[in-house]
């Protein structure tokens, strides 16, 4: 399970992210609202632990602004913040929990198993679609319009990485690392090659063009 901290008090966070990597998650640390934000909108987490009061960007806005993105990762709100008024304010932001500091080690990992739990029972996604491009991830097609599209397994996946994160920018390491599982940088052009294939599929012989290279950052998927 994949978990991202987003905490400015560096000693309160290695306490934190240490306890949760001896229970078998895996973490990722922000130690503040803009680069947490950053990586909520742009990595795939499993949940998000999020404080309150946050340099550059409060968590609260962090958290509203993930929900107008459409991203439903399950967030536990930290804070020193503890009044009804303020749990409050959280749970309406977008918040799935609210703790409030100080907390017990213990107490925090049984509410995130337990946000982890509900995200669990929930119904997988099966489709993806942007604009008239879809894409059925049971059956295993693709089509644009009524016209089906024939893809290879590694340009399905690399689409299917595209569509889950429609409208962000997908770096190269993010490619590298979820497509290809490499956790260094080959030298190679295999990701340009590859996208050169899909955008023949997808957008050569349709309109709007939907894969767009983002220049210095990497692709985006945008219907229209």
């Amino acid at each position: 399970m994949r978990i991202l901290l987003i905490e400015d008090d560096i000693e309160a966070a290695d306490y934190l992210a240490k306890g949760l990597r001896e229970s078998g998650f895996t973490v990722d640390h922000a130690d503040n609202g803009m680069d947490g934000l950053y990586l909520a909108s742009n990595e795939d987490y499993d949940a998000a632990i999020v404080d309150r009061m946050l340099p550059k960007m409060d968590g609260l806005t962090v958290v509203e602004t993930l929900r107008k993105m459409g991203k439903q990762t399950p967030v536990l709100f930290l804070s020193a913040l503890g009044e009804v008024d303020d749990r409050v304010k959280g749970l309406k932001a977008g918040g799935d929990d609210y703790l409030a500091k100080p907390y017990a080690f213990s107490e925090l990992q049984a509410r995130l198993e337990a946000l982890l739990r509900r995200r669990a029972g929930e119904a997988p996604q099966s489709r993806l679609r942007v604009a008239d491009l879809e894409m059925d991830l049971l059956a295993r097609t693709v089509k644009r319009g009524d016209t089906p599209i024939q893809l290879q397994p590694r340009e399905f996946r690399l689409l299917e990485y595209l569509l889950r994160h429609a409208g962000q920018v997908v770096t190269r390491t993010m490619l590298l690392e979820n497509v290809w599982d490499y956790h260094f940088d080959p030298q190679t052009n295999v990701i340009d090659v590859h996208i050169s294939r899909l955008r023949q599929k997808v957008d050569k012989d349709f309109d709007p063009p939907l894969i767009q290279t983002v220049r210095g950052a990497g692709y985006c998927v945008r219907g229209g």
